[in-house]
């Protein structure tokens, strides 16, 4: 994490946290100032954001942007922008002037004009209040049509994934895959280790057969999915279908998937639907004592991501820290 963290400090990107009066985003934002790891824009009243850093004993807020969200100087520019990007969608300028006071709104339409590189929202909001606008004004990535949930997984044994650290994925948004989806998954997920973690994906397409010792439609899915990916990326190094002893450890991967470059060194798990991710990154965090940090939207054409409403102020500083790589990331790839 702290790698992480540095390779933020080396290249500050702005992040807009629109939940700017909220006590754990403050907090967060003091420390993520103090020690320059990214610049923050906090949407908020000025005097209350102010009042707010004075009752909690917060020394370093007056170094973030302060937005107003009634009254700043691109307010019209914003209107006109959600204008123009949900004409089609019946917006009118009369509606389009009232959202663009929303925080969520205005700090997607703020990544949308180049004003900020990406947001950290959920902690006073639902997940649907938070995907909702960045859906509308920020839209996925280019060949990419589904938003998936990558989680960071610190293990102790740190023979696994590169020095212990793994990426899973979909663990949190879709939940029962296509063979399309799948393939856009992987593709997402090794674009988040690349970016975020800073090492080359090697990405295992989980079932619970290796190389056709079993059959049925779901694995079928996944040696489709596993097909599709390697259509959209022919550079990635991506294998599948793979158990997930076959994927992670080596003498089972030789013995299971011989020539495979990817059986028993695998540093990214696909899984093939969201129950499957879901119990494997909480049974790794909880019996295997494992730190996993996330979940991390990706898919998006800019970061945004989405907190736990019951999240600490360590959480939010952790993915400012993460969001920044992703935005680092996307400006490197274009």
């Amino acid at each position: 994490m702290q790698d992480i963290i540095n390779r933020a400090k080396a290249n500050p990107q702005r992040i807009v946290l629109p939940e700017g009066t909220e006590e754990r985003m403050l907090r967060a934002a003091d420390r993520l100032l103090a020690d320059k790891v990214a610049n923050i824009i906090l949407i908020g009243t000025p005097g209350e954001i102010a009042d707010l850093a004075t009752q909690y004993g917060l020394n370093h807020i007056q170094k973030a942007t302060i937005i107003d969200p009634a009254n700043h100087e691109k307010k019209e520019e914003y209107t006109d922008l959600l204008v123009k990007l949900r004409q089609k969608k019946g917006m009118t300028k009369e509606k389009a002037s009232v959202l663009v006071e929303n925080p969520l709104y205005l700090a997607c339409l703020m990544i949308k004009a180049g004003d900020a590189d990406g947001e950290i929202a959920g902690a006073d909001n639902t997940t649907g209040d938070v995907l909702r606008p960045a859906l509308q004004i920020i839209k996925t990535a280019p060949g990419i049509s589904s938003v998936s949930g990558a989680f960071i997984m610190f293990i102790q044994d740190h023979t696994y994934g590169n020095d212990g650290i793994m990426v899973f994925a979909d663990c949190a948004v879709i939940p029962d895959p296509t063979a399309e989806e799948l393939a856009q998954i992987a593709v997402s997920t090794a674009k988040t280790t690349r970016d975020i973690i800073g090492v080359e994906p090697r990405v295992a397409m989980l079932s619970f057969s290796t190389k056709g010792s079993a059959s049925h439609p779901r694995i079928d899915k996944v040696v489709e999915g596993t097909r599709l990916a390697r259509e959209m990326a022919p550079d990635l190094k991506i294998d599948g279908e793979l158990q997930a002893d076959a994927a992670l450890v080596e003498a089972i991967g030789l013995k299971k998937a011989p020539g495979s470059e990817i059986a028993g060194k695998a540093n990214v798990l696909v899984f093939p639907s969201l129950e499957v991710g879901n119990i494997a990154y909480k049974l790794v965090q909880r019996l295997g004592g494992a730190e996993a940090v996330g979940p991390i939207l990706q898919g998006m054409a800019a970061p945004v991501n989405d907190l736990s409403r019951g999240c600490s102020s360590e959480d939010i500083y952790k993915m400012v820290a993460i969001v920044a790589n992703q935005a680092i990331g996307l400006k490197s790839s274009k």
